[in-house]
């Protein structure tokens, strides 16, 4: 009963794939008559980003950009309600599209407009919908009012001054200058951290020299806020305490953070201590993704630019110095917004035909799927028998006209969405042809040529080819006919010119184009001459017979070293040939001639020797050298047979060198006509053979003769020969028999050569029979080299042998080969599997075999599958990728040993049996631990660096451990030419990878062994040999003339050196002047080279010496590299500046007049302050208390920008008698605009002015933040 209610759902399912056929998706063509012909939904072809911040200053553009036939009508949407464009006089869109503009000249808030919008594109056949775009006006808040006190700190502390900028939108960007307007340098001990603040690992009494003041730049308005600057107390003692690292930030010992796929990670460490700490990173249980990740701040921050999954995990940051360590560790999650695994697609379809959307997309958490029509859920759109809704997918089933619309897609989980718009047209258009109506082509015989017949229509039309508009369809034998209308002729014969008329049709109708072919004969030149030897002064002629199509004009051309020939009195030109008069070396050379027609074309070339004059005694011709043969000619057939004939040829002048052999080669028309093929070669002093021929073949013949300087031309074909047909003499080969199928037996057999066809109408006599039955032959009469048996039993033996047979009788019979029927799935599992003798590497297997009739085919083995499951080295990640091991064996109780495993690994395996197609069910898993073993080498060992009297080595963990480390042991041993010191030995703890050897001797060098341990003992070792030092130079070898182009960040460093091409490695040493840091660049090309990443404004020394012979190196060569800001005009040679010096000299004796009238009056600036007064006027000073209303305008009626909450006060502002802090009358402000200013060499600043906002701009603004009275001078800190 239940095996027939499962063959009843079978059938059942059946019968559903049949009735179920999804047809391919229509594509349209890019035609323009059809697309202006089509109609389609709207598609959302441009809108603006999800996430659209604005400047406040400018008017806001949201654009959406739509296509589809008619032309779509656009709405919007505005924080989920309609929005109302009409009715809003700053509100307008653009012609034709959807795109909007706000203007705000005529006033207006762009804050009033800041909300989520999203666009609605709609025709007669659909609603397409952009992304919702989330639109936010960028601001630029003041900082808030404060009063900083002198920070008091301890020499040698740590410290951390907070900036806390205000927050913007987008958030600004902070950095640290003091009062001076002069950048905070930042180093190992001093660094401004990821949230802006300033961060001292401990304090030094210099630090209290300056002042340090927090800026926030904002990126929109290009406006800086400024902080109020902080001053430092440093109390010093006599000696300062030594202090283990502490970090600063993050706090504790155990920190996360969560990063979205593809975005930016940012982890950071920040230590105090004395000495300061150095950072060092890790992460557990791998290695550092070493092509991803950068550390920045000197270490401090660790950088991953685009986050994927497998960088999830937990990072660890080590700050240690020689007082002690401590470690942190960052729990690192990361999560994903959707992304697309198979995103909708446009959808067009015929009426009646089956289709599908999908979408597929993947996040964490796993994003729900929400599908939406014309913009409304499609639950609650009226309901559609043609459509059903499977999750991820939308079925359609025999669509019909009307049902066009577009389909919305969403994606979301709680860290963002997706939204995708993808069409379903249902389109019936009658069959039309994409090209002309006629069309003529030309092709050479013999050639396979293609007839072009683009088409569309919809439904997709049935095309047929006919010729001369007869016939039921060409399609078979000679022609193809390919999807996409195109006729394929394989080899084009005269009998195929005529008209070719392909026909589209459909139930709409039909469309018909014809494409009249000619076929002609090739252009061949057929006649050429050889290499020739002439005496200079003598007369040459160089032939180019051709034969060509009589229809079809030909154009011959010479070349002379693939470069044009001009013809002269000296050099002309007939129709078949190039005479050269009074040849001279000039005419020394390779001569092509080339013949084209408007269809092929062909060439032939010869190499002309030109030769000195000889004298009469001895005679020239022992003065010319050999050349090749000419063609032998005058070939002649005689005494004809069935499968033989004689061919005679009369050989051409040897040209001083021996005929030593003749080729003779043969051309068939009936196979593979115009090919030349090699029939036989024959000794020099012959010139009459019998060739023996094969049946049924139509020949010519050529000969080519040999000596010792090369081929001749070929000769002149002889006449055609035909011999008789036979039957078949050669027996298929490749017999063999197997199953494709359980029930069936595939006879597949090589096809015999044309020239072994020996007559018409070839096809094989297939035999068989089942083996050891005794029963009667079956047999086949096929054309193909393939016949399939079907109903057999499963893995049955048979016996097959073959034969040929063609018009004149049948060939020889086969020898019997044996083949068997299809194999099925083995329906055993072996049993009982265990394992025995478990060590490092290597373990013994044991099963029962299955009964061999199970296996159901032909046995192949017992496959092993295994799989290392996990080490029992703590932390360690290992791919448990399944590996496979075959046993074979016919025992009742068989074994085998599985070697090559991973010591101290938990392992997993478990056994099937296989024949040669399939596979049966599994055994019983089988767990087992290998033990412990020796480790690896380690990953890497090599010697980072070197001075005269230091070796710097570095090693990584071995990538297997296979254990426990215990640590590590290094030998070395000074090595003196083939003679070997005593060795020496070093052990280091498992969490040491470097060590520094001083050498006794400069000039030593030293041979270095590396191994890690474990319980088990040493593993495998890593050799180095310290690289040759100055007592080792190669002879003549030099680097000179080194030169240097330096940029700001990078440079452009040329040498010259005598080192053999590709022999030698080069390696650039920088050594920063400042600190005398060192940076090493290894260079594996030729100069010139570009080396970036170098510190603007600084001191280089620069060395290049050879990697191999270290002790080869250049002069030193000092440079500096340029200033990041510095520009590249001159601006004291500018008249603008000339000009403005002028007007700021003016300006400041006017404010002098003023300044020593208000002090004769006790005025702002007060005894000896007047000077210092009007120096600080330059840039405007921020006060605690509040302007007074005259300090709002000035005189001259122009504003200071400075608002009630404008708080920020510079050093050296002046107080008045009674205490209080005035307002100076002038700020730069009124001048700034945002551009970028510079620093003179002592640290003054250069401002660069511009001309105020134009009115109407300004009061476009009246919503916008205070400007700061600091302008973006600051970018470039």
């Amino acid at each position: 009963m239940l095996r027939q209610g499962r063959h009843a759902a079978l059938t059942l399912m059946s019968l559903l794939l049949l009735l179920w056929h999804e047809a391919m998706p229509i594509e349209v063509p890019q035609d323009a008559k059809i697309l202006q012909d089509l109609k389609q939904p709207p598609t959302i072809v441009k809108q603006s980003v999800k996430d659209y911040i604005v400047d406040p200053r400018d008017n806001i553009i949201i654009e959406c950009e739509a296509k589809g036939n008619p032309v779509p009508m656009f709405s919007w949407r505005r924080n989920g309600k309609f929005f109302n464009i009409g009715k809003d006089p700053r509100v307008s869109m653009r012609k034709r599209s959807g795109t909007l503009e706000i203007g705000f000249r005529s006033g207006g808030r762009p804050e009033d407009y800041e909300g989520e919008y999203q666009c609605f594109a709609t025709n007669d056949f659909g609603v397409a919908l952009s992304s919702k775009i989330l639109l936010r006006v960028s601001k630029a808040p003041l900082w808030p009012k404060e009063v900083l006190e002198p920070v008091v700190v301890t020499e040698g502390s740590p410290l951390v001054l907070p900036c806390n900028p205000p927050p913007g939108l987008p958030p600004p960007f902070t950095f640290w200058m003091n009062s001076m307007m002069i950048p905070i340098p930042h180093d190992k001990r001093v660094s401004m951290g990821l949230n802006g603040d300033l961060y001292f690992s401990n304090v030094i009494a210099q630090d209290a020299q300056t002042d340090y003041s927090c800026n926030a730049r904002f990126l929109f308005t290009q406006t800086i806020q400024q902080k109020n600057p902080f001053t430092l107390k440093v109390q010093t003692s006599r000696k300062v305490a030594e202090t283990m690292p502490t970090f600063l930030s993050p706090s504790g010992s155990e920190s996360s953070k969560m990063v979205l796929r593809d975005e930016r990670l940012l982890l950071e460490c920040i230590a105090a201590g004395l000495p300061t700490p150095t950072i060092k990173w890790f992460k557990k249980g791998g290695d550092l993704p070493v092509q991803k990740v950068k550390f920045e701040n000197f270490n401090k921050t660790l950088k991953i630019v685009s986050v994927s999954e497998e960088d999830a995990g937990e990072y660890v940051c080590m700050a240690n110095n020689h007082v002690g360590s401590i470690r942190h560790s960052i729990i690192v999650q990361v999560k994903a917004a959707p992304y697309w695994l198979d995103k909708p697609t446009d959808l067009v379809l015929a009426p009646d035909e089956n289709g599908r959307l999908v979408c597929r997309a993947n996040g964490n958490p796993k994003p729900n799927i929400q599908w939406l029509i014309n913009g409304q859920p499609i639950n609650s759109s009226l309901p559609n028998p043609s459509r059903q809704v499977l999750g991820d997918t939308i079925i359609f089933r025999s669509v019909q006209m009307g049902s066009s619309a577009v389909y919305q897609c969403n994606a979301s989980n709680q860290h963002g969405y997706l939204l995708a718009n993808a069409f379903v047209s249902v389109l019936d258009m009658a069959p039309r042809m994409l090209d002309p109506k006629t069309r003529l082509i030309k092709v050479v015989e013999n050639n396979r040529t293609f007839l072009d017949c683009p088409f569309f229509g919809s439904p997709l039309p049935e095309l047929r080819w006919f010729k001369n508009g007869q016939g039921s369809g060409l399609d078979g034998g000679q022609y193809r006919v390919y999807i996409n209308g195109t006729l394929e002729i394989k080899q084009a014969r005269a009998e195929d010119a005529g008209t070719y008329t392909c026909v589209a049709n459909s139930i709409l109708g039909s469309a018909n184009k014809q494409v009249h072919l000619e076929v002609k004969e090739p252009t061949r030149i057929v006649q050429a001459s050889g290499h020739q030897s002439v005496i200079k002064g003598s007369t040459v002629h160089l032939e180019c017979k051709v034969k060509s199509d009589p229809s079809l004009p030909v154009t011959v051309t010479w070349t002379k070293d693939d470069k044009p020939l001009y013809l002269g009195w000296r050099l002309k030109k007939d129709g078949e040939s190039l005479t050269i008069n009074n040849v001279n070396e000039g005419d020394e050379g390779t001569y092509a001639c080339t013949v084209k027609s408007e269809i092929d074309q062909d060439s032939s070339s010869a190499r002309l020797t030109v030769l000195e004059e000889v004298s009469h005694n001895p005679s020239i011709s022992s003065a010319l050298p050999p050349g090749p043969p000419d063609p032998p000619i005058d070939l002649d057939l005689s005494d004809p047979a069935a499968r033989s004939v004689r061919l005679t040829w009369i050989p051409g002048n040897d040209h001083r060198s021996p005929i030593t052999e003749f080729l003779v080669q043969f051309e068939e028309n009936r196979w593979e006509p115009g090919r030349w093929q090699n029939l036989s070669t024959y000794p020099g002093d012959l010139n009459s053979v019998v060739l023996q021929l094969a049946p049924f073949v139509n020949y010519q013949f050529r000969v080519i003769a040999i000596n010792s300087v090369g081929q001749s031309q070929p000769s002149r074909p002889s006449l055609r020969y035909k011999t008789s047909g036979a039957a078949p003499d050669a027996i298929p080969k490749g017999l063999r028999g197997w199953g494709s199928k359980k029930d069936n037996m595939e006879i597949t057999w090589e096809p015999l050569l044309d020239l072994e066809r020996n007559g018409p109408n070839l096809h094989y006599n297939v035999f068989w029979r089942q083996k050891d039955t005794g029963e009667e032959w079956s047999n086949v009469t096929t054309l193909e080299s393939k016949h399939i048996v079907s109903n057999t039993d499963t893995y049955v033996p048979y016996e097959i042998k073959i034969q040929a047979r063609n018009d004149f009788g049948s060939g020889p019979e086969s020898n019997v080969v044996n083949g068997f029927s299809g194999e099925d799935n083995p329906t055993d599992a072996p049993t009982e599997l265990r394992v025995s003798k478990v060590n490092r590497t290597k373990v013994n297997v044991h099963w029962k075999s299955v009964d061999p009739s199970s296996v159901q085919g032909e046995f192949k083995e017992y496959r092993l599958y295994y799989w290392r499951e996990s080490s029992l080295v703590p932390g360690l990640v290992v791919s448990k990728e399944k590996k496979t091991k075959g046993f074979y064996s016919t025992l009742a109780e068989p074994s085998g040993i599985l070697s090559d495993l991973v010591p101290y690994s938990e392992y997993k395996m478990l056994m099937v049996v296989a024949n040669s197609r399939f596979e049966g069910p599994p055994s019983n898993t089988v767990e087992f631990t290998t033990k412990e073993g020796v480790p690896d080498a380690p990953r890497f060992f090599r010697i980072s660096r070197r001075s005269f009297d230091t070796i710097h080595l570095e090693w990584d963990k071995p990538l297997e451990p296979n254990g426990i480390l215990t640590g590590y042991q290094l030998k070395y041993q000074t090595v003196n030419g083939s003679r070997l010191g005593r060795p020496q030995l070093e052990m280091f703890p498992p969490n040491v990878t470097d060590f520094t050897l001083r050498l006794l001797d400069r000039s030593t060098r030293y041979r270095f062994y590396l191994s890690a341990r474990t319980q088990e003992g040493a593993g495998g070792v890593f050799a180095e040999e310290s690289p040759h030092f100055t007592n080792e130079v190669a002879p003549g070898r030099k680097i000179w003339d080194v030169t240097v182009e330096p940029n700001s960040n990078y440079t452009n460093i040329n040498w010259r050196h005598n080192f053999p091409a590709g022999s030698s490695e080069f390696v650039l040493e920088f050594t920063l002047d400042s600190n005398k840091t060192v940076k090493v660049v290894p260079v594996n090309q030729q100069p010139p080279i570009a080396v970036a990443d170098l510190i603007a404004g600084a001191k280089y020394h620069l060395r290049v010496y050879s990697h191999e012979l270290n002790s080869i190196s250049s002069q030193p060569f000092t440079f500096e590299t340029k200033a990041a800001y510095i520009d590249q005009v001159d601006i004291a040679t500018q008249g603008w500046f000339i000009g403005l010096m002028c007007a700021i000299a003016l300006i400041i004796l006017i404010l002098l007049i003023v300044c020593f009238i208000k002090r004769s009056r006790g005025g702002k600036y007060p005894g000896g302050g007047c000077v210092t007064g009007l120096t600080k006027c330059l840039v405007r000073d921020k006060k605690d208390l509040p302007l007074d209303p005259v300090d709002q305008k000035d005189q001259d009626g122009s504003f200071d920008y400075h608002s009630d909450e404008d708080n920020k006060p510079l050093q050296g502002s002046q107080t008045s008698l009674d205490g209080n802090v005035k307002e100076s009358d002038d700020s730069l402000v009124d001048y700034g605009e945002g551009g970028d200013g510079q620093f003179n060499e002592d640290g003054s600043f250069i401002g660069q002015y511009t001309v105020k906002k134009d009115k109407d701009e300004t009061e476009g603004n009246e919503s916008s933040e205070a400007t700061s009275p600091v302008n973006a001078i600051y970018s470039l800190a």
